[in-house]
């Protein structure tokens, strides 16, 4: 099922029934299995409607992968599959070897997920909030003290979230999600609402480097590429663009989106 629209392939060269060619990682149709990521004919349903169809790849510690797609492409679908909040109904999925659902007890305290829900307490103050997380991850209060200082929030610490710009609540999720130190960022356009001067102050958070794998979903075309490593692009729930980064361009993941 593709809900009435065909599918079209931009780049997507599948040399085996498995997974497609050309990818970081999945050199001449192979799945890397010791990878970071490594996913196989992965599928997911809502009801009968198809959230995702068919998705191989393989994705390399320390290394990006971006997705691109228009709204209900799959993306967050893919996030939640990742963060073990969703079950894959077909096809096999590890995070640092451990086979999902079965093993998600093994790494989700590897994994920090930044979805369009900041996942915090409105009626909790910003340090109050971090402080349960931290408890949560056995992070120390000192970690808490750390954050709020990196992204400028220190003084605002102890009012209740409720009291917060959507551009503030989105510096204290990313707090959230970089309390533990998380080898995996799952990343759904973590910029949205950041004025620049904000963006600069998370990014040593979130941002590619010291070893971290992340998963980013974006609509941004050319700050996408920027952080990509490789490059997947969806429509209604198919692998459409599955390239390195370097191969990729800024008129192709606009065709995405017509």
């Amino acid at each position: 099922m593709s809900d009435g629209i065909a599918e079209t392939t931009i780049g997507l060269d599948r040399t085996t029934e498995e997974s497609p060619a050309g990818a970081q990682g999945a050199h001449a149709g192979e799945l890397n299995r010791g990878s970071a990521l490594w996913i196989a004919g992965l599928a997911r349903f809502y009801g009968e409607r198809e959230a995702l169809a068919d998705i191989s790849l393989s994705l390399d510690c320390g290394q990006t992968l971006v997705v691109f797609g228009p709204n209900g492409a799959g993306k967050t679908t893919l996030l939640r599959v990742l963060a073990t909040l969703l079950r894959a109904h077909a096809g096999g999925v590890e995070v640092f070897g451990a086979a999902l659902p079965g093993d998600a007890w093994r790494v989700r305290g590897q994994i920090g997920l930044l979805g369009h829900e900041p996942l915090l307490y409105r009626e909790l103050t910003a340090r109050e909030n971090l402080r349960y997380h931290a408890r949560l991850h056995g992070v120390a209060p000192a970690r808490v003290e750390e954050l709020l200082r990196t992204l400028a929030i220190s003084d605002r610490g102890d009012e209740p979230l409720r009291t917060f710009s959507r551009g503030m609540v989105q510096r204290v999720a990313i707090a959230r999600v970089a309390l533990h130190d998380p080898a995996l960022l799952l990343l759904d356009e973590p910029y949205a609402n950041l004025d620049p001067a904000a963006i600069e102050l998370v990014r040593p958070l979130i941002g590619g480097g010291g070893g971290r794998t992340r998963v980013i979903c974006s609509h941004d075309p050319s700050g996408g590429l920027a952080e990509a490593d490789l490059v997947l692009g969806l429509r209604a729930g198919r692998a459409v663009l599955l390239r390195t980064a370097a191969d990729v361009d800024s008129g192709e993941i606009a065709e995405l989106y017509r």
